[in-house]
Parts: C-alpha cells; structure tokens; sequence
C-alpha cells in the first residue's frame, strides 16, 4: 500500500472537468473513489479541473499535495497506458512549449549538464542508500535468474563485464558512474583499471570512497571534455541525460576515446518512437531536461562511427526493479523521515509507481547494445 491516509474521499463533484475524466477512465478498468487497489480516491474536489488544466504535471503535484489517493499506483498507470491515455499527459500548450525549448535550446549543453545532478542525484546519498541496494546501483536490474535486488544488480553488473570480454589489466572508461557501482565490481572481480566520470558532486564523494582502495578514478566532470584512449567503454542508465542534440556528439567522443578493436557497451531506457518529448512532471521533479532515444536515434547517431553487435531488450526487469525500489523506500522511510517532508517521499512513491507501470504497459524499454570499433572477427553476446 502506497499510503496510509485516513482521510475518506469526497462526494465528486458535479463539473464538466469531472466529467471529461470519468469520459476518459472508461474502460480503462480505473474509476474514481472506487474500492480497487488502482483507483483513484478523490480527496480534493478540484482535482479534476487541475488535471484538465495541467495535465501530467497537475496529476502528479495533485498526488504529492494529498489530493487522490491509490494504493498500487503501478497498476493504476498499467492500466491508465493500456488503454492508449499515455497522450493525454501532456496538454497541447506544453507539448508545443517542450518541442520549442529544444528545437531552439541545446536542454543538455554543457552549461546545464550538471543540473539533473544537483536537482536529483544530489538530493541525498542517505535517502538512495536506503531506497536501492548494496551495490548502489540506479539503473535496471537484471532478474533472469535473480530473486532478490541484490542478486539482479549484481548480476547486471557482471552481465556488462560478461559482454565487454573484460580482461585483467585493461582501462576501462565508466560514462556516468554514478555512486561506483560498475566501477567498483569491474575492478574488484576483473581487476581492470577504471575511470568514472558523473556530473554529482555527491555520487563522486561516495564513489571515491567506495572504490578508494580499487585501481578506480572518479571525476566530476562532463563526457565531452574527456581525453585519453580506453579499451573498453560502458555507460549505465547516463544516456538518458545526453538529449538528442547531442547523440552525434556523444558517439564522435566515445569513438576517440575506444582504441581499435574495444568494445562499448550502452544501457539506457528507450522510447518506442522518434518523437522528442518528456512527462512534464518527471521533467520538472525527477530527471530536468531528460529525453529518452529511440532505436533510431541511437542507429543514425552511431552510424559510420561504430559496429552494432548486440542488441538486447529486457524492459519488463525495470518494473521489477522499480517496485523493489518502492518496498525499500518505505521500509527503511522512518530512518529518514525528520531529513525529508511527506511531499518528498509522495514525489518518490509517485514516480516509482509510474514508471513500474509504464515499463509494465511496456510504453519503455531498456536497452543494452554492444558496439565494436574497428573490431576483428565475431562476437558473441552473453546471456
């Protein structure tokens, strides 16, 4: 259960905003103030016109200012985005103001690269400790033979060294290393030499600390101003925060950067189409100015540059992940209820469960794709 509200739902009202949801809601299998676990139980009566007003982002900052109510949010947006409303989220003026920003703006430039990490990765390393596991890792994990979190982080850990071919003595390059997580496994159990680069001043501080006695070397700094030669690359759930001004870019620096014959290794969520947009709500509360790619989009910007190899899909494992995530967030939440308000934890609760349902509904992918540069002879993926 997502809350333990005590407050009864009020009458709904009787208004044209109400109306057009109900409209909308029909047949989706989700009705208002009803007694399933995916329904919505109305406990402001304007929230139906702040969602006709604004739209996803209303809807969301309705649910963390107490306003509804649902005890399997995941299953409320499975059900919501089965039934084709995944449009209805964003309103035409937002829609044409986000198409604008980033027709005449570079949203992931370097000058606002750092801004997802001192919005979000920033935010605290007590409250990510407490919602992910051990490894520390924040992005799909890998649940083919996993029970537990742990087991399926750390399986996809050893999954990418699997499918670099790591060997010892190699210098591996970690594009967005977050807290160390891939860093610290590759040199503890592959002895490779790695550099991680994130744009966290908090992830760096932890990473250093967790790697500190590992042949590990983590840098605050952007992907663009790298230098130096690697014989493997990997980047793990960084793509996201690239943009898609920026996907040539990205593959021309990590071409320089992979000697002859390496190996690169891309995980990152995907969109089923090439359409440039973001939720207006996780836009402004969890990841600002992040855009997810399409198959497309990653084919014509690695074109010419490097080789696809391997290309595997394994989506359904982030709602796995996502609602662990959610059962250790309220589990260990009263650890740390006096550092963060309710909001903060109904703003996580909120984008957990959502995007459990999105990957259920399977509205997102996760993608690991290997590439090679200039690679001799066959490669195999592991499974």
């Amino acid at each position: 259960m997502i809350s333990n509200s005590p407050m009864a739902p009020v009458a709904l009202p009787d208004t044209r905003a109400r109306h057009t949801i109900e409209k909308m809601l029909e047949g989706s299998g989700v009705t208002l103030n009803g007694s399933q676990p995916w329904d919505i139980r109305v406990h402001h009566p304007d929230l139906f016109a702040r969602i006709v007003r604004q739209g996803s982002i209303g809807f969301g900052e309705a649910y963390m200012d107490g306003w509804w109510e649902c005890e399997r949010i995941d299953e409320m947006m499975h059900r919501l985005l089965r039934h084709g409303l995944g449009g209805a989220a964003h309103t035409p003026a937002g829609r044409l103001l986000y198409r604008l920003r980033s027709s005449f703006m570079n949203l992931q430039s370097k000058a606002r690269a750092y801004i997802v990490g001192r919005e979000h990765y920033d935010l605290g390393n007590d409250l990510f400790t407490r919602m992910l596991d051990a490894t520390l890792c924040y992005s799909c994990a890998y649940w083919k033979q996993a029970t537990t979190l742990h087991q399926a982080q750390v399986a996809k850990l050893d999954l990418a060294c699997r499918k670099l071919a790591l060997e010892p003595g190699m210098r591996v390059l970690d594009i967005g290393c977050g807290w160390g997580s891939f860093a610290e496994h590759a040199a503890r159990h592959y002895g490779v030499e790695v550099t991680g680069i994130t744009i966290s001043e908090e992830q760096a501080k932890l990473a250093r600390e967790r790697c500190a006695a590992l042949p590990v070397e983590i840098l605050l700094e952007d992907y663009r101003d790298l230098d130096g030669e690697f014989d493997r690359i990997v980047s793990i759930g960084m793509f996201e925060h690239v943009g898609q001004r920026n996907y040539a870019t990205y593959f021309d620096t990590v071409t320089r950067l992979l000697k002859p014959g390496g190996l690169f290794m891309l995980h990152t969520i995907g969109s089923n189409t090439n359409e440039v947009s973001a939720d207006p709500w996780i836009n402004k509360y969890i990841f600002p100015n992040g855009v997810l790619p399409s198959v497309q989009q990653i084919s014509d910007a690695s074109e010419g540059k490097l080789v696809m190899e391997d290309w595997q899909n394994f989506g359904p494992d982030y709602d796995t992940t996502l609602m662990a995530w959610q059962e250790n967030l309220l589990h260990h939440w009263h650890e740390i209820a006096d550092h963060y308000s309710e909001r903060v934890k109904r703003m996580f609760l909120y984008y957990l469960g959502a995007c459990a349902g999105a990957f259920r509904a399977r509205e997102l992918q996760l993608w690991q794709v290997v590439f090679s540069h200039a690679r001799q002879g066959r490669y195999d993926a592991p499974r």
